[in-house]
């Protein structure tokens, strides 16, 4: 008969479209749960990586409260570290002829505030732009970027002492918090190097230094050496 069949087919087709639709729903949220399952496997490993670097930089920045000596002639650790150079040097920019250095060097591990070695008055701050050697290398401290500060003693008026804060491979940020014709306490916080670096401390020739090479120096704290 005429059209006999056409109600069957139009039946087939709106059911085969009704099934490709009921797959592509399935398809969907088959894949919307992977990229689910995917998004929450990362989710939890990025949380965990912020987790680790909050718990790291709240450990990296730390800021211990020193216990300063009483001493008027010691002259002490301006930085948290490993003492891996002590030698006598000609420094002109500040100390202006011949001094002793005492090289301190910052692993990551270490506390990255520096305290002011005596009391005193900031009288130089120069900052020297330069390469970024890795700080472990005594070299850095005369090729990498770093700032000079000197600090025209109170204690012993004429005396001077410098301090260089020396950039490294990873630390590319020196924060100093003290500027030119301020006055300090032994033992106050003068600045803040971010990440592994180096702080050199320049003496007059009559200093007694009263440490060893390999000796861990506690910034604000240790007693580098002492002024007749």
């Amino acid at each position: 008969m005429k059209h006999s069949g056409k109600a069957t087919t139009a039946a087939l087709r709106l059911l085969l479209m009704s099934l490709l639709l009921l797959v592509g729903v399935f398809a969907v949220g088959y894949a919307a749960y992977l990229l689910w399952a995917v998004v929450k496997t990362v989710a939890g490993v990025l949380v965990c990586l912020w987790l680790l670097f909050v718990a790291f930089s709240l450990y990296f920045f730390r800021d211990p409260e020193p216990k300063v000596p009483t001493d008027s002639n010691a002259v002490v650790a301006p930085a948290h570290g490993k003492v891996d150079v002590i030698e006598e040097m000609t420094e002109t920019v500040f100390m202006n002829g011949r001094c002793r250095r005492v090289s301190i060097f910052l692993s990551v591990f270490d506390v990255h505030v520096q305290q002011a070695p005596i009391a005193g008055k900031i009288a130089c701050r120069k900052h020297t732009p330069g390469q970024f050697l890795n700080a472990m290398k005594s070299e850095s401290a005369m090729l990498n970027e770093n700032i000079l500060i000197g600090f025209d003693s109170s204690e012993r008026p004429g005396e001077k002492i410098g301090v260089r804060l020396i950039a490294g491979l990873i630390a590319r940020r020196i924060v100093p918090w003290v500027t030119e014709g301020d006055t300090v306490a032994r033992g106050e916080r003068i600045s803040l190097i971010q990440f592994g670096s180096r702080v050199d401390l320049y003496l007059p020739l009559t200093a007694q230094v009263k440490v060893n090479l390999g000796d861990r120096v506690v910034g604000g704290e240790t007693i580098v050496a002492t002024r007749a």
